[in-house]
């Protein structure tokens, strides 16, 4: 996997260890010593960065406001931003995922942690362009949607529905994090089974991709589907989604954990319920999902 970084760190000695952790590791990086000339490179666009390596405390202009510069503006909003802190309060924690540092690395740490984070951020994020760049304009006619139920089966489907489905949302992005976050799970973690410390694992040794196909083929997981049924009000919106999977203890990744914050994977539940939705209830043995989103204020 190869990309483009931009690193921003105003320790000297911190910015030549990470340039060695990242040599030979298949990417490329620009350094800077302070968040105002990274915002200048951010800006000019020439080149382009495919992920950001940022120091939470920094003189001038520090991460955080970096940060809250950065996560509003259009041009930036599919950037992966990794904050690299010492800052590792659940508080300070949660302050910088509402600001939209969705990966963190707490220093002191190890190379391959650093790239695990990177590649995760990367492939996320790839997603998550492949998701935006579809053409929303043709699924205006969703505004008119009622009932609906849907089946899908793949990775790439479930994509694809999320971003269908968020057309009928009042904020269109947040709503296609959150259900990108469900219809994703309902796939990797419900019909194929792959549980939370292997695909971690899977994550820092750059094969979960390889893993999801390899499962996906697997004769006893062919005819596995995930519904999805979806109805509106005037007020709300609400998905329910049933994965074919065994279900899990969902209880302790709907709040945000500090201990997961540092993983590849882990904080997507909490996050989607935080910032995406009015409501989530998980039920049963934890196969079924249903997701609210309050559309009050929208014309209906």
């Amino acid at each position: 996997m190869s990309a483009h970084l931009l690193v921003v760190d105003d320790e000297p000695l911190n910015l030549e260890i990470l340039e060695e952790y990242l040599e030979d590791s298949g990417f490329t990086a620009d350094y800077h010593s302070s968040g105002e000339s990274a915002w200048a490179a951010l800006e000019s666009g020439d080149p382009p960065y495919d992920a950001m390596l940022l120091d939470r405390m920094m003189p001038g202009l520090d991460g955080m406001t970096l940060l809250r510069r950065i996560h509003p503006d259009p041009r930036f909003r599919t950037l992966p931003v990794i904050m690299q802190t010492a800052a590792c309060s659940p508080e300070q924690i949660r302050e910088g995922l509402e600001a939209g540092a969705y990966y963190y690395l707490t220093k002191p740490y190890e190379r391959d942690n650093l790239l695990a984070i990177i590649r995760a951020a990367l492939s996320d994020a790839k997603q998550r362009k492949l998701m935006l760049e579809q053409e929303a304009d043709r699924w205006r006619g969703i505004h008119f949607l009622r009932e609906g139920y849907f089946h899908f089966h793949s990775v790439e489907e479930a994509g694809q529905l999320a971003t269908f489905l968020a057309q009928a949302c009042p904020i269109p992005d947040t709503a296609q994090l959150g259900l990108s976050e469900l219809l994703l799970n309902a796939v990797e973690h419900g019909n194929l089974g792959i549980s939370y410390e292997q695909k971690a694992s899977l994550k820092q040794e750059d094969g979960w991709q390889e893993e999801i196909r390899r499962r996906s083929e697997l004769e006893e997981n062919r005819s596995k589907i995930v519904q999805v049924q979806v109805s509106r009000d005037p007020e709300h919106l609400r998905v329910r989604i049933e994965d074919q999977g065994d279900g899990f203890d969902w209880h302790p990744y709907m709040e945000f954990s500090p201990e997961r914050a540092f993983d590849p994977n882990g904080r997507g539940i909490a996050l989607a319920r935080m910032m995406s939705f009015s409501e989530l209830e998980y039920q049963g043995r934890g196969n079924v999902v249903v997701a609210t989103i309050a559309l009050k204020g929208e014309a209906a």
